[in-house]
């Protein structure tokens, strides 16, 4: 490998390391951001993300590459970006931050799944063990949890909603990637989701109890792990393999739990802990079994940005 080859390697680890840290934010910053409901948190990151992807194309001097025929087709891609992340903030009002995250990571099984379905791409033998580990992951999480409720169990369901969501957001991304430039793509699709969720917002907003940490909270969520870690993911994914830079993205769960932990006070229990490290374990067999034609390791890439 050459001197070049070698700086961008670690140039692009370096950035998908980064990226991992902000999307870890996530759950701290959504349980800051009440008392918004998960619709106003929503829609306020998205439209927070899209100004932060205009100024990016302001300073690199970039214009937006779209003509009237490509709305209607964002207006469609951008409900699933906005059903991904409705779900996956409102998991967080009713179950912990360790089922959220190992649950809407089950997200490369649908992808998986997904592009065996609609692109075509076979699923081999390594992947279907891994995704039985990753359902028996899912089975512990869910079934063994000693601390399980009536109101847990629904918000694991839309953690699964999110990720089943994302698995449909992430092919749409990986089959348009070479239509839209990378940032263009983005501001679209960020702008379309806020769209969609402006109805809903507007007519569930909060009138009581509203701080300025709050509106902080949703601030950073539309900067630092959708604005600013998403832009590095994506950099990352042109510079190092899509299955490292996804096996990287993974630990967003480790991140979130400490993060979790440390500013909340919310500490897994030992089911979620082993549940999550067993559907971690099934993850990373899909991403490392996933293989090209030619045989060699193709991780799948999950359109703009991971789940955060």
């Amino acid at each position: 490998m050459s001197r070049s080859s070698t700086a961008e390697l670690a140039r692009g680890l370096a950035f998908v390391g980064v990226a991992v840290f902000f999307f870890a934010t996530s759950p701290v910053l959504t349980r800051w951001a009440a008392p918004f409901t998960p619709f106003e948190i929503t829609f306020g990151r998205m439209v927070v993300a899209a100004f932060t992807i205009l100024a990016f194309l302001v300073v690199a001097r970039q214009r937006v590459v779209l003509s009237r025929a490509d709305i209607p087709r964002f207006f469609v891609f951008g409900l699933t970006c906005a059903l991904h992340f409705l779900l996956y903030i409102s998991s967080l009002s009713y179950t912990t931050i360790a089922h959220s995250l190992a649950l809407v990571y089950t997200a490369p099984v649908f992808v998986t799944l997904l592009a065996a379905a609609f692109l075509g791409e076979p699923v081999v033998r390594g992947q279907w063990f891994g995704l039985g580990i990753a359902v028996a992951g899912v089975g512990l999480l869910t079934g063994f949890e000693p601390a399980m409720t009536p109101t847990m169990a629904f918000g694991d369901l839309l953690a699964i909603g999110s990720a089943v969501c994302f698995g449909f957001y992430s092919i749409i991304g990986r089959r348009e990637r070479g239509r839209y430039p990378l940032l263009t793509y983005a501001l679209a699709m960020y702008a379309a989701a806020a769209v969609w969720l402006a109805p809903p917002a507007l007519t569930n907003l909060t009138h009581e109890g509203i701080t300025i940490r709050a509106v902080l909270a949703i601030l950073a969520l539309g900067i630092l792990p959708l604005g600013l870690g998403h832009t590095l993911y994506n950099a990352s994914l042109r510079r190092v393999h899509p299955t490292y830079v996804n096996l990287i993205a993974t630990q967003e769960v480790t991140g979130g739990i400490v993060l979790g932990y440390l500013f909340l006070g919310e500490a897994p229990s030992a089911v979620a802990i082993g549940g999550a490290l067993v559907t971690l374990l099934g993850i990373v067999i899909v991403l490392v079994c996933r293989q090209d034609k030619t045989g060699r390791p193709a991780g799948p890439q999950l359109g703009p940005g991971g789940s955060a």
